[in-house]
């Protein structure tokens, strides 16, 4: 079979049309997202935590596998994804930038941990965490300002730990320090217990049934004994999770020690020195 001359010139332009054009439309291949170090954020910049000091700070909490970890702007995921590979807790990081989640989300896959974490893309002013038993932060003095009357209002003994910033007036139970000098915080939720009480089973405090009424600040409250007889003592004391703690003196001279267990409106506690005694107690409406 021949081709004529006239066609066999035609077909080196038609090749390097066809070359040209497509390179013209070759997809370009896609880069994976990284994020930058002090990167600017919806309310802050990006900044890893220490991972020594995320440690400490899970250690704190005492986080186990019967935890549900919320990381509130989870970043890359690392809190979240140490949580679950270090102290075995389900965990959930909220994270406002897409990409940033998404990369989260990868980090998570390549840990190995996808069945135990979760990355949300969410605004952590808007995501319901009510359920978690621990709460971690990285956020401005303002932002957790901000958070705190949330965080108050969750189940007592839920435990909150920060890196750098604090709560305000809202002193932490603890500090803790990396190696490298990082400082952390933590703080436990306290049971409501702002109110007065009737109690029964005061021993050596007067005659008849006493009234506690209390003044709470956070984890710290002021009070005052009254006894039906009059007798009127005032006190302080402290509330971690769902017990609070005073001292009061006895008609004998003696410093005794209460503890008790807050459960919504009702009280029950021993008092030192009086093994048989049971506390019980009623808040007053």
């Amino acid at each position: 079979m021949r081709v004529r001359r006239s066609t066999l010139n035609v077909i080196p332009a038609l090749l390097l049309t066809f070359v040209l054009s497509g390179c013209g439309t070759t997809t370009p291949v896609a880069t994976e997202y990284k994020p930058a170090i002090a990167q600017e954020g919806k309310d802050v910049i990006w900044i890893p935590t220490p991972t020594d000091l995320a440690e400490r700070m899970l250690k704190a909490a005492n986080v186990t596998q019967n935890d549900l970890v919320y990381d509130l702007g989870a970043g890359d995921g690392k809190i979240a994804i140490l949580a679950a590979k270090q102290f075995n807790a389900t965990a959930i990081g909220i994270e406002f930038n897409p990409d940033m989640a998404e990369y989260a989300r990868k980090n998570v896959q390549r840990a190995g941990v996808a069945d135990k974490v979760s990355i949300i893309t969410g605004d952590i002013f808007k995501e319901d965490f009510s359920k978690a038993t621990v709460v971690t932060l990285y956020l401005l003095p303002a932002l957790n300002i901000r958070l705190r009357p949330t965080i108050l209002e969750m189940k007592p003994g839920t435990r909150v730990v920060s890196n750098t910033f604090t709560m305000g007036s809202w002193t932490a139970d603890q500090t803790v320090q990396s190696d490298t000098g990082h400082m952390g915080y933590l703080w436990i939720v306290p049971a409501k217990v702002e109110g007065q009480w009737s109690l029964k089973g005061l021993p050596d405090f007067g005659q008849g049934a006493t009234t506690l009424n209390v003044k709470q600040t956070y984890q710290r409250f002021d009070a005052r004994l009254h006894a039906k007889s009059g007798d009127i003592q005032p006190t302080s004391g402290k509330v971690t999770a769902d017990t609070m703690s005073f001292d009061y003196v006895d008609r004998t001279g003696k410093r005794r020690s209460v503890v008790a267990t807050i459960e919504g409106d009702r009280l029950n506690g021993t008092v030192s020195g009086h093994p048989g005694v049971v506390l019980a107690g009623t808040r007053i409406p």
